[in-house]
């Protein structure tokens, strides 16, 4: 058709370095302050962010922001379940990446 244009995006586009960055910026600030709205919710004695969304959170690639927000606000720090696994997933996506930047 006469003047139409197709806006058809790329998947590289999609996953710039950029927007990877901005996407890894975001979900680690969502990580962390999820960590003190549930150690924040449980002084209060309210309803507590339940611990599988912490860890979908970090499996999404907010593994920094959980961790930090695990240690500065002291909270699951008691629960090996936190102190083994955030970390054993955060390891475990790097591996990944590396691996697959080399593959």
């Amino acid at each position: 058709m006469i003047g139409e244009t197709t806006n058809i995006i790329s998947l590289s586009e999609i996953f710039s370095l950029r927007n990877i960055i901005i996407y890894l910026i975001v979900i680690n600030l969502i990580g962390f302050y999820m960590m003190w709205s549930d150690k924040r919710r449980a002084k209060w004695g309210k309803w507590r962010i339940p611990e599988n969304t912490l860890f979908i959170v970090t499996a999404l690639g907010g593994g920094i922001g959980t961790i930090a927000g695990m240690y500065t606000f002291r909270h699951k720090t008691k629960k090996l379940k936190f102190t083994i696994g955030l970390p054993t997933i955060l390891i475990l996506e790097i591996v990944l990446v590396i691996y697959l930047q080399f593959m």
